[in-house]
C-alpha cells in the first residue's frame, strides 16, 4: 500500500485583526483600572511631601523660640525706611513687615538666603529698589506644596519705581500660611488670639510657649492655601474679594477674636460678614480697576509679613465654599483686615502644622467651633484631634 500524504498551507505566523483588536481592549481595560492608582500613588507622594515641609517649618518655629525665647512677630521697619517717622513706634498694618518665613530661614537649611537679606530696610516690594531682588526672588522648595501650581509673573511690577535689571525675577511664590488665628486683625498691641501677628510697634509684648496656655500640640502655627491664579479676570475660590475696610464695624465684636463659645449675638454679624464677601464676588472681576476688588496675588512671596502674602487665618474649615475677604478701603494690596482660609489641591482638606512640630490634616467638614479652637493659643477651648 501506498502511504497518502497530506499536503496543507503552513499558516502564516502573527495575530489576527481580532486577536490584535482583544489584546489592545485588554491593555486599555488594564490602563483604566491602574491609572487612577497611579494617580492616586502621586497625589500621596505630594501630600507626604507637603506634610514634611510643613513639619520643617513648625520645627523651625519651635527652635526659633527655643533659641530667642519667643515667637518670630512681622515688625515694622518703618522707623528705618521711612524718614518721616523715627520714633520707632509705627503702628504699620504689614506694608514693609518681614515675614516669619524670612527670620526662620537659618533654621531650615537656608542661611545662605536669610544671609544676604538686608534687614535694615523694607521687605521687597515697599519701595526698595530691589536690593535683594535676587534673594526674595529664590524658590525655597520647602515653602511650595507640590501638588500646588507654580505662581505665574515676575516681581518687575513690585518696585517703586520698576528696576529693570529684576524684570525677569519670578514671583517665588508661598503655599504655607502664619496664623493670626480666628480673627481678621492682623495687627495687635498686646497678644494675638493666634501664634503671630503684625504687632504695631517693635517694642510689643513678646509671645513664648509659655503663653501657648492650650498646648503646643493644640494650637496651630502654619497652614496651607492654594495660590492665587494671578487673573484679575477670573473668578476662582482663592481670590481674596474687597468688601471696603470701613465694613469692619458692622461685623459685631467677633473681629478680634472668635472662640468655640461664640456668643449668639457674634454669630450672625460673621455669616452676614460671610455673605457680604460671597455677594460682592461676581462683580470683582468687572472694570479695568479689577486688581484692586479681586486680589488674585496669594501667596506670591514669602518675605512680606502681611495678610495674602504670609499670614492668614483660622476662621472657615479647608476649602470652604466662601471666597476669602479684604477689607481694604481704596482697593489696593492685603494691608488691611481680612479673611484668608485653609485650602489646598487635596481631596477632604488641607495640612497645618501645630507649635510642637506635628502636622495634622484637617478635613474639611470640621466644624467652625472647633476650628477657632485650633487657632488660639490661649482660648481655653482644647478639642481632641478625632474632632478634626
Amino acid at each position: 500500500m501506498k502511504s497518502r500524504k497530506w499536503s496543507s498551507r503552513s499558516r502564516p505566523s502573527g495575530f489576527t485583526l481580532i486577536e490584535l483588536l482583544v489584546v489592545i481592549a485588554i491593555i486599555a481595560v488594564l490602563i483604566a483600572l491602574l491609572l487612577p492608582a497611579v494617580q492616586s500613588a502621586r497625589e500621596a507622594a505630594r501630600r507626604a511631601q507637603c506634610t514634611n515641609n510643613l513639619k520643617q517649618l513648625g520645627l523651625a518655629v519651635a527652635n526659633y523660640e527655643s533659641s530667642t525665647s519667643s515667637y518670630p512677630q512681622c515688625y515694622p521697619q518703618r522707623a528705618i525706611w521711612d524718614p518721616q517717622n523715627s520714633s520707632g513706634t509705627a503702628g504699620d498694618s504689614g506694608w514693609g513687615n518681614w515675614s516669619i518665613h524670612a527670620y526662620v530661614l537659618p533654621y531650615m537649611d537656608g542661611g545662605p538666603i536669610y544671609a544676604n537679606l538686608n534687614f535694615s530696610i523694607s521687605a521687597s516690594d515697599n519701595c526698595d529698589n530691589a536690593t535683594q531682588a535676587t534673594s526674595i526672588g529664590t524658590r525655597v522648595n520647602s515653602f511650595l506644596c507640590p501638588s500646588s501650581p507654580l505662581p505665574v509673573g515676575n516681581m518687575y511690577g513690585c518696585f517703586c519705581p520698576p528696576v529693570q535689571p529684576y524684570s525677569s525675577i519670578r514671583f517665588p511664590g508661598n503655599n504655607y500660611w502664619g496664623s493670626v488665628g480666628a480673627s481678621v486683625l492682623p495687627w495687635f498691641s498686646g497678644r494675638p488670639p493666634g501664634l503671630f501677628s503684625i504687632m504695631s510697634t517693635t517694642s510689643s509684648t513678646a509671645i513664648g510657649v509659655r503663653d501657648v496656655q492650650d498646648g503646643t500640640s493644640n494650637t496651630i502655627a502654619f497652614g496651607e492655601w492654594r495660590m492665587g491664579d494671578y487673573n484679575s479676570s477670573q473668578l476662582s475660590i482663592q481670590d481674596a474679594i474687597d468688601i471696603l475696610k470701613n465694613q469692619i464695624g458692622n461685623f459685631g465684636s467677633w473681629n478680634n477674636g472668635a472662640t468655640s463659645s461664640m456668643p449668639s449675638a457674634g454669630m450672625p454679624a460673621f455669616t452676614t460678614f460671610l455673605q457680604t464677601c460671597q455677594g460682592a464676588a461676581p462683580a470683582s472681576t468687572q472694570g479695568g480697576s479689577n486688581w484692586k476688588t479681586n486680589k488674585s496675588l496669594l501667596g506670591r512671596d514669602w518675605q512680606v509679613g502681611m495678610f495674602g502674602h504670609t499670614l492668614g487665618t483660622t476662621l472657615l474649615a479647608p476649602n470652604p465654599q466662601y471666597y476669602n475677604c479684604n477689607m481694604e478701603s481704596w482697593g489696593g494690596d492685603f494691608d488691611a483686615p481680612g479673611m484668608y482660609n485653609l485650602s489646598s489641591y487635596h481631596p477632604g482638606g488641607a495640612n497645618a502644622a501645630f507649635a510642637d512640630g506635628s502636622v495634622r490634616f484637617i478635613k474639611s467638614s470640621t466644624a467652625l467651633n472647633v476650628i477657632w479652637a485650633l487657632g488660639s493659643k490661649a482660648g481655653g477651648d482644647i478639642v481632641s484631634s478625632d474632632a478634626y
